[in-house]
């Protein structure tokens, strides 16, 4: 396997720094004639496993309130195709903030199949915003601890 520029640990002991993850299924429509997942499927998982992931942790409460002036926007995403999946094949993405600044974190993914083998990782960047501005706007240190203190932040 090909080295992975965003992975710096060894690639075993990287995948098991994660603890939070997401179960996706491959749709019918995410595949192609030969039933290969699409290579845009992932893109969608990590974002709903980044929703979920930044539930489990409390973020988006504050990011919902109807009222409230702040955001999550997706900087960067960038997506490593290791194993081939297929139509109706059960995919647990794995998600984790692999750091935090003062308004932007960098999340990793690792996509393992039913039998524990990784169909692909990736990495994004993620900003928190001021929506009336577009402006970055720093997290709150209790924001850094709900994501360190849910077990789910890992170095």
């Amino acid at each position: 396997m090909k080295q992975i520029s965003y992975i710096q640990l060894p690639f075993k002991e990287w995948k098991d720094t994660f603890s939070f993850y997401f179960q996706v299924k491959v749709r019918f429509s995410e595949t192609d004639m030969f039933g290969h997942m699409n290579n845009t499927a992932p893109i969608s998982y990590f974002e709903e496993a980044r929703i979920e992931f930044f539930k489990h942790a409390g973020l988006m409460d504050n990011w919902l309130k109807k009222d409230g002036e702040l955001i999550p926007v997706v900087a960067d995403i960038q997506c490593d195709y290791i194993k081939q999946v297929f139509f109706d094949e059960k995919i647990r993405l794995h998600v984790k903030a692999a750091s935090i600044g003062n308004s932007s974190m960098d999340l990793h993914y690792c996509a393992v199949n039913e039998k524990n083998e990784v169909c692909f990782t990736g990495r994004g960047t993620v900003v928190q915003i001021s929506k009336y501005n577009g402006k970055s706007v720093p997290f709150l240190e209790v924001e850094k601890k709900m994501l360190a203190q849910s077990a789910i932040f890992a170095t």
